[in-house]
């Protein structure tokens, strides 16, 4: 099955995503929301951004192992940060970006900030979407 990513001439420029993800029929997998919990169930660092964001990408990793891909098959992501901050956006991505789960961040990607999430505590969740 094949992926295209595309970014139309008439577009602006991203900061590494894709506007247009183009995916075959086939096998999709739908992640939940990915959070920030060890596997004991409990919050992992209360308060810390990058703390949240590493937990998120170890649970995205091991969520998408267990249907046999890598984050090179994501075809879909929106990140929900808890701030309304840009600058703090921004870094949340930056952290993301430079993570084993970057390749995920090259399709069509949302970046949203948001007032609460589920977990008191919680500041960043991922949903995501694979191509099998």
């Amino acid at each position: 099955m094949s992926i295209i990513r595309l970014n139309p001439d008439s577009l602006h420029v991203t900061p590494g995503y894709h506007h247009v993800t183009v995916v075959e029929a086939g096998r999709t997998a739908y992640l939940a929301g990915q959070c920030p919990l060890g596997a004991d169930g409990a919050l992992v660092g209360v308060g810390d951004f990058d703390a949240q964001v590493d937990q998120v990408v170890a649970n995205t990793l091991a969520a998408l192992a267990a249907v046999g891909v890598g984050p090179e098959r994501v075809v879909r992501t929106v990140v929900y940060v808890v701030s309304a901050d840009q600058p703090v956006l921004s870094r949340v991505w930056a952290r993301f970006q430079g993570s084993p789960l970057a390749p995920a961040f090259t399709t069509a990607s949302t970046l949203l900030g948001v007032a609460q999430l589920g977990f008191i505590g919680q500041l960043i969740e991922l949903d995501a979407t694979a191509a099998l």
